[in-house]
């Protein structure tokens, strides 16, 4: 097998650098679909193309096995200007791939090229690649069209790559793996005034200072320790000059959960006491809980994280390496595909790089392999011939 797959390694490493320097964002993707089909057709592949506008499936059966497993990769770049200085860096202003998904998106090529040329596996394999990972959720998009109901999967498989994790170390867990997300957008108002009677005025800004330090006890005193949970206020805004009260101060708050249970509570506990911070000081909050779509936690299915447990320590990984204690509390949208069929999603090790949505980060194209191994591997073990 790794010789087969470093045969064709200088290959990758063109197909993903110029997916780098051409990044597209979500639902955008439109010439790396075009570049996705051509490739998987090419290799004998059943191609569908327009799932969610710019997503691509590849399917592949080979003898008489009725079993079916999906691998998903996303396909799309973000809104941030790259600074890396790379010969191949992106050749659009303000676009970069800056979380990998150009790679992710090579990967699942490589697999295809793999599984095309041996046929070393008995069922039907689906490789999916997914329009817009980011934010408003690509995934959400293809099971409202009834992705699933057309390509009906028993076990479904995503990883991404960890920067500053070991080359090609697999890192995964039975049950929550990523943290849902739920964006929380917030308006405090007061009485505007002058800065030299401040007696006349009810400022925002002096309650917002203080919901912010009150949001920090939400997680160490009404969330379970054992259950992680992070907030995040990401944004303030208010007034404009040092001599006047604004009228009105607005935060942007992330709220990173890994239950049901948390999720729940901090819906109720963080709109409860903002309000109750705000009314103190005399101010109204206003609070709208949940902007856009709200990403679940990714609970992975108890068998098919030993699947890729299990694939990991067959290709020589110790388990001390392997099994990861706790959830990554980033939020990824696999998570919906996770709620309607059995699966896994699991990280690779990126060797030494930037992290993740900076703009001088790039994938490691060193990577590549690896990752075509492990993908390969697993569809051998779960796909026998």
């Amino acid at each position: 097998m790794h010789d087969r797959i470093i045969g064709f390694a200088g290959e990758l490493t063109v197909m993903r650098r110029d997916l780098h320097m051409h990044p597209e964002l979500a639902f955008e993707e439109h010439r790396t679909s075009k570049i996705v089909a051509e490739e998987l057709d090419r290799l004998g592949f059943a191609v569908t193309t327009g799932i969610a506008d710019t997503g691509v499936v590849g399917t592949l059966t080979h003898g008489t096995s009725r079993k079916v497993i999906g691998i998903r990769a996303d396909m799309d770049a973000l809104p941030i200007h790259e600074t890396t200085g790379l010969p191949y860096a992106s050749h659009y202003v303000g676009k970069m791939h800056a979380c990998g998904h150009d790679g992710h998106t090579t990967m699942l090529l490589g697999l295809a090229r793999y599984l095309s040329e041996t046929q070393d596996f008995e069922g039907t394999v689906h490789l999916i690649f997914q329009p817009a990972e980011e934010d408003i959720s690509g995934a959400h998009r293809m099971i409202e069209e009834g992705f699933f109901k057309r390509f009906k999967c028993d076990q479904i498989f995503a990883l991404h790559n960890m920067p500053n994790e070991p080359l090609g170390q697999v890192r995964v867990r039975a049950g929550a793996i990523t943290a849902s997300i739920a964006i929380v957008d917030v308006t405090i108002r007061g009485v505007g005034g002058h800065g030299a009677f401040p007696h006349q005025a009810i400022d925002p800004i002096v309650a917002a200072s203080s919901a912010i330090m009150a949001l920090q006890t939400v997680v160490s005193r009404n969330s379970d320790p054992h259950d992680p949970v992070a907030v995040t206020v990401g944004a303030i805004n208010g007034g404009v000059l040092a001599t006047v009260i604004p009228e009105t101060v607005t935060l942007k708050i992330g709220v990173r959960t890994c239950s049901h249970n948390s999720s729940q509570m901090m819906a109720r506990r963080i709109p409860e006491l903002l309000k109750q911070q705000a009314a103190s000081f005399g101010c109204v909050a206003e609070v709208e809980y949940g902007q856009g779509i709200i990403y679940p936690a990714c609970i992975n299915d108890a068998g098919a994280a030993r699947a890729v447990r299990d694939t990991a320590l067959a290709m020589g990984q110790s388990p001390l390496s392997v099994d990861l204690a706790g959830p990554y509390m980033f939020a990824e949208d696999f998570a919906f595909m996770l709620e309607e069929v059995p699966g896994a999603y699991f990280g690779l090790g990126n060797g030494p790089s930037r992290n993740l949505h900076e703009s001088s980060y790039d994938f490691n194209d060193e990577l590549l392999v690896k990752g075509v191994e492990f993908w390969a591997t697993l569809v051998q073990r779960l796909l026998k011939v």
